[in-house]
């Protein structure tokens, strides 16, 4: 207050001065006593603006525009009273009195005010610089959610980076600056800005551009060794506006480049709202997202089935705390359990059955054969058959990749699985398919998570051979297209469906992909060590058998294969099975064998060899083996 009262008079004094071209002497005696006379009166007035203003009950370290914008108010008020006083009471001043003094006095006002606040950052800037501990931020994307980024790394307490650089792709934007921030190229010129700028952290604030967009750039900035960071691409950001608390690193899912699945969500409402639905190993990777996507149809009821209650429990909170009116059923029993099966599906009588439990790691499988059969391949002919005996209009079995030309226990356990649902559809009124896919990052088992363990314990990444491919896809992607294919099981006879995985990735590229997003050097800082294929396991994962032949489907990511007419007896067979599985035999392998010919047992068969490798290299498109098929 008592720089107030100083401040708002000398700054009327001075613009009287200055109207007298700073010539003292030059002030006409009448104007000088109105200034000196009118004076006290004046602070008085100003002082009460100001308090109910409330421009004392700030506290200037956090000063805002807000406050601002309330000086100003302040400022013309206390003009008003400034031309109304001396008019009314004293000696009617020059214009330019007013103007320059009101001017005066607001700059004056801010000037104290938010100097203060500025003395303070700066003060803590050259203290942070001092230490040595900011990061130097490169910001890629000149848009809003990039200027609201580089605002709050300039007032974020503590601080801890600071933006040095931005890049956009607007050659109009070059060379201009946000928040006197350079906006210096566009995103070819990100690994020369990054060493021009010493820049240890590259965040990507472009929340509207495309998965191959962002891919592209991901794919630069990587090489550059900076730690990435990306803003969720959703439009809520921008409304919201940008904050720190939402950046995340960037994925491996960002980086396969693939677009967001679109499926027909009224063709697959039509068949799942209203009905009943049942998901086997509803508590596994895919079991539990079919279960978060099928709640948001409107079922009459979902019943999850899962044998593992804690996997089981945690996805009945999350639904129900996401879909508090869900009709949820939640029950723990095995699918080799026949009479809990026939049960489940007489109590409930469900119209659509996802049949998602399975045993699915290869190299376990491996060492318990037996288990893959019992669970896989037993766990499936009962849930079948009990669906087709208490009349499920739909069963959708989950297949996999490694069921084509398997080279593994596993792989062969879900082609009998395939077999089993070819064959119920052909003596039953319940309609049979299976959709085959191949791995889902992010899903028990993936290499994802392994990769990251070992880096954060500083290495070695294990990849079992430089060569090693698989088609990858997202658990979301992966389910979106399973529910599309299930509104195709009305008009299909025991197909399976295979999903485009796109583009086949290199697991030592996946890895090495990993070790950059995390900041370090591959074979530098991280070492990358070779393994050896394990028992089973194959260079290259294929997606469609050539007897199976391929057809197109309304979605140009699902195409059909056609099914295989199975021996009348092959049903009897998988029952006899049971008897002899029980025993555990060390033979179950040759007897597997013997019912999925395309099965290869020699140990270590699985190795495709190099003449194969050459072949699919001279196929017309490497990368999309299922396109090159259509």
């Amino acid at each position: 207050m008592i720089y107030d009262s100083i401040t708002v008079n000398a700054a009327y004094g001075l613009a009287l001065w200055l109207r007298f071209d700073l010539h003292f002497s030059m002030i006409p005696r009448e104007y000088l006593h109105s200034w000196l006379q009118f004076a006290p009166f004046f602070t008085i007035i100003t002082i009460c603006i100001f308090y109910v203003l409330k421009l004392y009950h700030s506290v200037w370290r956090f000063i805002s525009f807000n406050e601002l914008g309330r000086v100003g108010i302040a400022s013309l008020l206390t003009l008003g009273a400034q031309i109304g006083g001396t008019c009314l009471f004293f000696e009617r001043m020059p214009i330019s009195y007013y103007v320059v003094g009101v001017f005066l006095q607001f700059l004056a006002i801010c000037g104290m005010r938010f100097s203060y606040r500025a003395l303070r950052v700066w003060k803590g800037y050259l203290a942070e610089m001092k230490k040595g501990n900011l990061s130097r931020v490169m910001v890629v994307g000149a848009g809003e959610a990039g200027r609201m980024l580089i605002r709050e790394l300039s007032v974020t307490k503590p601080r801890r980076s600071k933006a040095c650089c931005v890049i956009d792709d607007n050659p109009n934007k070059k060379g201009r600056m946000i928040n006197q921030i350079p906006i210096v190229g566009n995103r070819r010129d990100i690994p020369e800005m990054a060493r021009v700028y010493r820049i240890d952290q590259i965040i990507v604030a472009i929340p509207s551009a495309k998965a191959r967009q962002r891919k592209e750039i991901l794919d630069i900035c990587k090489e550059t060794g900076c730690e990435l960071k990306i803003l969720p691409g959703i439009s809520q950001i921008l409304n919201g506006k940008a904050r720190l608390s939402q950046l995340r690193d960037v994925s491996v899912e960002e980086l396969l480049g693939r677009e967001p699945v679109l499926i027909d969500m009224k063709e697959v409402g039509s068949y799942l709202e209203g009905k009943t639905v049942l998901i086997t190993g509803g508590g596994g990777s895919i079991g539990s997202e079919l279960a978060r996507q099928v709640a948001q149809y409107s079922p009459k009821q979902l019943i999850l089935l899962d044998i593992y209650e804690n996997n089981a429990y945690d996805i009945q909170q999350e639904l129900k705390w996401h879909n508090p009116e869900l009709n949820l059923k939640v029950l723990i029993g095995s699918v080799r359990d026949r009479k809990r099966l026939r049960h489940i599906m007489a109590t409930y009588r469900p119209d659509v059955v996802y049949h998602a439990a399975a045993h699915k790691h290869v190299p376990l499988m491996e060492d318990s054969p037996n288990e893959a059969i019992k669970n896989n391949v037993l766990g499936t002919y009962e849930t079948a058959r009990a669906a087709s005996d208490y009349g499920v209009a739909r069963f959708v079995l989950i297949s996999t990749d490694k069921a084509v030309n398997p080279t593994n226990i596993m792989g062969a356990s879900k082609r009998l699985c395939e077999m089993i649902a070819q064959a119920m559809d052909r003596q039953s009124r319940t309609s049979f398919v299976a959709v085959r896919f191949g791995n889902v990052l992010g899903s028990n088992g993936s290499v994802i998570p392994l990769f990251k363990k070992q880096i954060a314990a500083g290495g070695p990444v294990t990849v079992t051979h430089p060569e090693i491919t698989r088609f990858f896809m997202t658990i979301p992607e992966a389910v979106s297209l399973v529910l599309q294919a299930g509104a195709y099981a009305d008009q299909s006879h025991g197909e399976i469906f295979v999903l485009d995985m796109g583009k086949p990735v290199k697991i030592d590229e996946l890895a090495r992909n990993l070790i950059l997003l995390s900041g370090h050097v591959p074979d530098g800082d991280i070492r990358i060590t070779y393994t050896g294929l394990r028992p089973g396991e194959k260079l290259y994962e294929e997606l469609l058998m050539k007897e199976e032949g391929l057809r197109r489907t309304r979605n140009e990511l699902i195409f059909i294969g056609q099914p295989l007419r199975l021996p009348q007896k092959f049903l009897k067979k998988i029952e006899g099975l049971e008897d002899i599985v029980y025993d555990n035999p060390d033979s179950i392998k040759e007897l597997i064998h013997e019912m999925v010919p395309t099965y290869q047992t020699r140990e270590g068969a699985g190795r495709q060899t190099r003449k194969t490798a050459g072949r699919r290299q001279e196929e017309k498109d490497e990368l999309q083996p299922v396109k090159a098929i259509v």
